[in-house]
């Protein structure tokens, strides 16, 4: 094999390593799945973003856990496929293309619902590119063979299968209902879609008078430009103070129409006067009052929120212009005798802001009970979707048990046509997948489906279903993963499953991966009107998508939200400066070593030994912790492994026989280098792929790209546990050598004599065999190692495991400092020593904890025992005692 000369830069600049990455990774088909039969198939659909704007970070999250997932998974020899796509977001993205148009001076309405359609299908070409742009920036492994559109042929059929069958089985039916509008889109909204938000309101106490001039009833609303669309009072049956009103009618003041008095049991007498004016056609609750009754349904407003012809006089107003006019009418004739300040939680609309507004409509419904009845028996069964964290599956469930139909039907022209139609003349009703024969006749539903009914499907629908022999639906489907924020539990992922198990009997993922949102450093949520949102792309353009990738995946746990902090991307940064510099040496340092020539098998240094007991150790838990995505932990341990133990240790020990004489020990040396820094950047890889894909290109390595090197597997050969425990004691020893010295001003550089106590022979053996390291990194004029040593008085102490280290500084310690600094070291021994020995008296612990655990515990009181009473011995010398 040929000698791979160093090409990396002396500076680590992500810009350079990350130009053209991409693309090469692209034109070597890493990313796409195989239907290799021979490999397990692993499955991620991606959460569709909507095709209105830019990503957020809260996308840069979620999108980063999934390319982890995928890469790991495709590394550790399965067939993946991570499916991209994206979403036609009906309301959003159609109200983006009439906000465009309205700065051009025009209206959907001028262009014709065929034109608008084709000026959103530009929209949707242009931001698509734009998403695709920023998914190439943060180096997602997406495989774009496969890429879908919520609104592409595949996926419409898919939506019309399924509204059909719904239909067929009596599951989605049309009705007038009472929804919720949102008069500024003037389209229906589902419940998930309303946001409730506390405003500063009023009660408006009104007296309505008995049609027979015997006196008058009161009610009170907090909604008066309604009143118009009033039927009826009703009142508790079993109310005594109106048990004898039943069936008299009262005069609606303003409109004069006279409207019967009803008892119902859903009037609670407690509240208020007792009595509630009933408006069926601008309430959900007076609607059912209404149907229970036979009463009129009198609809007072148009689409966008102004009075209709009704409302009499206020016909044209504003509905709160009309509220205003009508409570200063009503209170000029007596009618409204107070007004009670009132705070109450009134929807809005999730995508235009505009209050809502509780409207008769006849709209398409799904009937839900049924389908999620389905989904509540499946999590009673093996086959279950998992939550993780698992206490969001009571989110979900809570959700389920609490159903109400689904309102599908959206008044906009972008988005999935309901397949239905009206006979002309006989208004008769066709659902069908395709159009009637004799068209003329028929004329078809102008609403379209609101996004979500499609965005259910995607699982399946994105896979080739209906057509259950596609290929990809038989191999990919159901999908393992799931990874999505808490906040559209209800909105997507429930959808999904119903829908799942409806069309597929089966669950449409093993796992949901939830987290939480992306907040500012404050806490507070990112929002336009803060101005505290942040650009992915800017953060990338400044520290690269690595800094970022790692700081989003690792900076937090599971469901939990993030903080965003420049400072931890910055941080992040200097951590792959650290990984740049520390493998740029070991490069260097290489000599020219072909990967054939990589040898483990030679003599090993206690150093060489440690670091591989050490990288089998980290293999065994980055494995473990990111199959249960525990992905900040698996960072934790990834830069203390990578950071501590590899750079600041191993890659400064291994410059003794790297500038030394052995040959020998320089190839080991080299090749434990090269291996261990392989392994590592496999392990890192999923996290940051650019710096590890480029770190890997310059190794000794078969393979074409790290995207499709294996996994790290555990070598057991390679661990040594007494040689792990041998140089966890040297890194106590020079630790506490370095932290004496900083306690007394004494530098590194100057020598001073050293004097370590070992405990037993075996570990004086260690320390003599190891005395090489404790000459380099602790600089001793003499290093005196035995078993048996006389403190001198003038000495500064310390004990680590085993070993008592005296550093004889006669004339630059002060003897009360001295102990005063054991006493307090003696303290905090005492505390340990008390605490394990509390554990260890602990009934309840002891027959709960596993064998091993109560072990580590038993050697800890040994430990600090040991070391207590050394510091104890020291105090008393000093004393003189």
């Amino acid at each position: 094999m040929e000698i791979k000369e160093v090409t990396m830069p002396t500076k680590y600049d992500p810009k350079a390593i990350e130009q053209g990455r991409y693309d090469w990774w692209l034109k070597g088909k890493f990313f796409e799945a195989k239907d290799d039969k021979e490999k397990e198939p692993y499955t991620i659909v991606i959460p569709p973003p909507n095709v209105t704007g830019k990503l957020h970070l809260g996308h840069a999250w979620d999108t980063t856990l999934q390319d982890i997932i995928t890469r790991m998974k495709r590394m550790q020899g399965y067939d993946v496929l991570w499916l991209p796509g994206m979403d036609h977001a009906g309301i959003a993205t159609q109200a983006k293309v009439e906000q465009k148009l309205k700065s051009e001076g025009k209206s959907r309405y001028d262009l014709g619902r065929e034109k608008f359609v084709e000026e959103t299908w530009k929209w949707k070409e242009e931001y698509a590119s734009h998403i695709r742009a920023q998914w190439s920036k943060l180096g997602l492994g997406l495989d774009y063979t496969r890429e879908r559109f919520t609104l592409d042929e595949g996926l419409s059929k898919a939506v019309r299968e399924v509204f059909v069958t719904l239909y067929k089985k009596g599951l989605i039916y049309r009705g007038e209902y009472i929804i919720n509008w949102d008069p500024s889109t003037k389209t229906a909204l589902s419940d998930i879609e309303v946001i409730y938000k506390d405003i500063q309101g009023a009660f408006y106490h009104m007296k309505y008078p008995l049609a027979d001039g015997t006196g008058y009833i009161e009610v009170a609303t907090t909604r008066p430009e309604t009143m118009l669309g009033d039927t009826a009072v009703a009142v508790h049956p079993e109310d005594e103070r109106y048990k004898h009103l039943i069936g008299k009618l009262v005069t609606l003041p303003i409109a004069g129409r006279q409207i019967p008095i009803v008892g119902d049991d859903y009037v609670d007498r407690e509240f208020g006067s007792g009595a509630v004016k009933i408006t069926p056609a601008h309430d959900p609750n007076d609607f059912e009052i209404g149907n229970r009754h036979s009463l009129e349904r009198i609809l007072v407003m148009n689409e966008d929120g102004t009075m209709n012809d009704q409302a009499g006089k206020y016909k044209g107003m504003d509905r709160f212009e009309c509220r205003k006019q009508i409570v200063k009418d009503l209170q000029e004739a007596g009618v409204l005798f107070k007004i009670e300040d009132h705070m109450h939680s009134v929807g809005h609309s999730e995508r235009s802001g505009a209050v809502v507004e509780p409207y008769l409509s006849t709209q398409w419904f799904v009937k839900m009970q049924p389908l999620a009845d389905e989904a509540i028996a499946l999590q009673q069964k093996e086959e279950k979707v998992h939550f993780v964290p698992d206490r969001f599956e009571k989110t979900y469930l809570r959700w389920m048990e609490n159903i109400r139909d689904w309102c599908i039907s959206r008044q906009l022209w972008w988005g999935h046509r309901i397949p239905a139609w009206y006979h002309k003349e006989t208004g008769e009703v066709y659902v069908a997948h395709e159009a009637p024969a004799d068209i003329e006749n028929w004329e078809q539903d102008n609403d379209v489906l609101d996004t979500w009914f499609s965005s259910a499907l995607w699982p399946f629908s994105t896979m080739g279903w209906p057509d259950t022999d596609a290929s990809d639906y038989k191999r990919y489907y159901p999908t393992d993963a799931l990874i999505t924020g808490y906040d559209i539990i209800f909105f997507w992922v429930s959808r999904m499953i119903f829908q799942g198990i409806e069309f597929t009997e089966q669950r449409p993922f093993k796992d949901v991966l939830i987290h939480g949102l992306v907040r500012d450093a404050e806490g507070r949520k990112m929002s336009k009107s803060l101005g505290n949102g942040v650009d992915p792309m800017d953060v990338i353009a400044q520290y690269g998508a690595d800094s970022l990738r790692y700081f989003l995946s690792t900076g937090s746990s599971p469901g939990q939200d993030l903080r965003f902090s420049i400072e931890k991307v910055e941080a992040t940064w200097n951590f792959a400066n650290k990984i740049w510099n520390a493998s740029r040496f070991a490069l260097m340092n290489m000599d020219g070593l072909t990967f054939e020539e990589i040898d483990l098998s030679g003599e090993k240094s206690v150093s060489d030994k440690w670091i591989l007991t050490r990288l089998n150790e980290t293999i065994e838990t980055v494995t473990r912790l990111s199959d249960r995505y525990e992905f900040g932990e698996v960072g934790r341990v990834l830069y203390n492994f990578i950071w501590d133990d590899f750079c600041d240790w191993y890659i400064e020990m291994a410059k003794l026989p790297l500038y030394g004489e052995d040959e020998e020990a320089k190839k080991t040396t080299r090749s434990i280098l090269a291996y261990v820094l392989d392994q590592t950047m496999r392990l890192l890889h999923p996290f940051m792929p650019f710096i590890t894909e480029e770190i890997w290109q310059n190794l000794p390595h078969e393979g074409e790209s790290i995207t499709v090197a294996n996994w790290p597997k555990v070598n057991a050969e390679l661990s040594d546990q007494k040689a792990a425990s041998d140089m966890k004691l040297l890194v106590e020893i020079i630790r506490s050598v370095r932290n004496s010295r900083a306690e007394v001003n004494t530098p590194l550089s100057k020598k001073i004599n050293i004097l370590l106590k070992a405990k037993d022979e075996e570990t004086l053996s260690t320390l003599e065999k190891n005395r090489g390291y404790l000459d380099r990194f602790c600089n001793p004029e003499e290093l005196i190692i035995q078993t048996e040593i006389e403190a001198p008085d003038k000495a500064m102490t310390s004990i680590v495991t085993g070993v008592e280290i005296i550093l004889p500084l006669a004339g630059l310690i002060n003897l009360d400092e001295e102990i005063a600094r054991l006493e307090k070291e003696l303290s905090k021994l005492d505390k340990e020593v008390e605490r394990v020995q509390k554990k260890l008296g602990n009934e309840g612990f002891l027959k709960k904890a596993p064998e091993k655990v109560i072990e580590e515990e038993k050697a800890k009181e040994k430990d600090y025992t040991e070391k207590r009473a050394a510091v104890q011995a020291r105090i008393s010398e000093l004393k003189g005692e």
